[in-house]
């Protein structure tokens, strides 16, 4: 038995009464026999021929989108779930990359032929949640508790490149070995080029799902290096004390991960290997400064510069990400159990409230305008002035930010006289 939810038999129960049979399929089957909740359930119909008819009989639940109809495939969000309905079909390569292929949708085909397309036996398994039969044509389940990764269809299976990344990810995330005849096939792939009818794109969401879901991401980069890919650093297993104490910011985990596998290269070498998977600016410019910074805790924490140097250090990246970073480089290197530096400047972070921001200015430029001077581009010449100085603990208020205005103004005025 597969506990599915039970709000959807009310889904299930109409697509019965039209003669249609729902097979749970795919990663939700997958993730549910390994013990993973999941909100994301694919359900293949068998028995109905139109698309439109499927659509007609799931429009009463919720809006369906129908991005998907030239695979067969459309989607419905209900009640918190994300379902993607499909037609059992037969899959046709005829051009290059995982979009090069003709589809077959056949209502009629037994689940043996429909699941014959999918990548892994784990994948390929099903759930008949009318008969309440678990359907198993490839003995994904074997494979499962002998934690093995192994190809439904050896002949099929290099038609798509992108299923090289998958079974990175998917042995990674799942703490599997992979099964010797698939760990070839991915290796003649990678040495005929394969991976480079993929865009970039469609890459790095293979990474992504690789860094953000598993405990040892190391595991699919060691993978990717004996495949031969490019797709590898000597940091890898940074990457797993990363995953210890990831955020809740999916974009956070990103930089963080992409930081710790390039954290000792230079600028170009961590520009270009990022841009080899990527062209998302965002994550470069979050990354660069945690690189160019990952040292700078152990320098403040030996510094005897008081709070400047940290306070300047806020200014350039998220002091609690620039921790995450070098907490996670000192254990990959270290068997101690306490990073004295980072636990030290974390609490005087936290004590002078930037380990998220800046230390926020205290003079703005309405108190500049206060002095009756109009503006100009002095302006922002005497409010960095005055963060340095605030940064230098000069002052500590704004009446004490208004008093050092006045006093550099002053000062200011009589280098002018003389």
């Amino acid at each position: 038995m597969i506990n599915y939810p039970k709000k959807l038999d009310v889904i299930f129960d109409k697509l019965y009464n039209n003669n249609a049979l729902p097979i749970l399929v795919g990663g939700f089957i997958r993730d549910k026999i390994l013990g993973l909740n999941s909100k994301d359930i694919d359900i293949e119909v068998y028995g109905i021929s139109l698309f439109s008819k499927l659509e007609e009989l799931l429009q009463e639940f919720g809006s369906v989108n129908s991005v998907g109809k030239s695979f067969g495939v459309c989607k419905l969000q209900y009640q918190g779930y994300e379902l993607d309905f499909s037609f059992p079909r037969v899959d046709n390569k005829n051009n290059v990359g995982h979009r090069g292929f003709q589809i077959e949708i056949n209502p009629n085909l037994d689940f043996k032929t429909a699941a014959s397309r999918r990548d892994f036996t784990i994948n390929a398994i099903g759930y008949d949640v009318k008969n309440k039969i678990l359907l198993d044509p490839f003995n994904g389940l074997i494979d499962l508790k002998n934690k093995i990764l192994r190809a439904v269809n050896e002949h099929s299976f290099i038609e798509d490149p992108l299923r090289v990344l998958r079974a990175t990810q998917f042995c990674a995330r799942f703490e599997l070995s992979i099964d010797e005849k698939l760990f070839e096939l991915c290796k003649e792939m990678v040495s005929n080029q394969l991976l480079n009818e993929l865009p970039k794109e469609r890459i790095f969401e293979e990474i992504k799902k690789l860094i953000l879901k598993s405990n040892r991401p190391s595991v699919g980069f060691e993978l990717l290096k004996k495949f031969g890919t490019n797709i590898y650093t000597n940091n890898i297993y940074v990457l797993d004390e990363i995953s210890k104490q990831l955020t809740t910011n999916s974009v956070t985990n990103t930089v963080l991960m992409l930081a710790a596998l390039c954290f000792d290269y230079n600028d170009k070498q961590a520009t270009d290997f990022i841009r080899n998977l990527t062209n998302e600016k965002e994550l470069l410019n979050r990354v660069l400064p945690l690189i160019k910074n990952h040292n700078e805790i152990n320098k403040i924490f030996y510094s005897s510069e008081g709070n400047y140097r940290l306070y300047k250090l806020a200014t350039e990246v998220k002091i609690e990400e620039l921790l995450i970073l070098s907490n996670a480089i000192y254990f990959t290197n270290n068997s101690s159990n306490i990073y004295e530096a980072g636990e030290a400047i974390y609490k005087r972070a936290k004590e002078l409230n930037i380990l998220k921001e800046k230390l926020p200015p205290l003079l703005k430029g309405k108190d500049i305008l206060n002095f009756k001077i109009k503006p100009s581009p002095e302006f922002s010449k005497i409010l960095d002035e005055a963060y340095e100085a605030q940064m230098s603990c000069e002052f500590t208020t704004h009446i004490g930010a208004i008093d050092w205005l006045s006093n550099h103004l002053k000062e200011a005025k009589d280098f002018q006289r003389n």
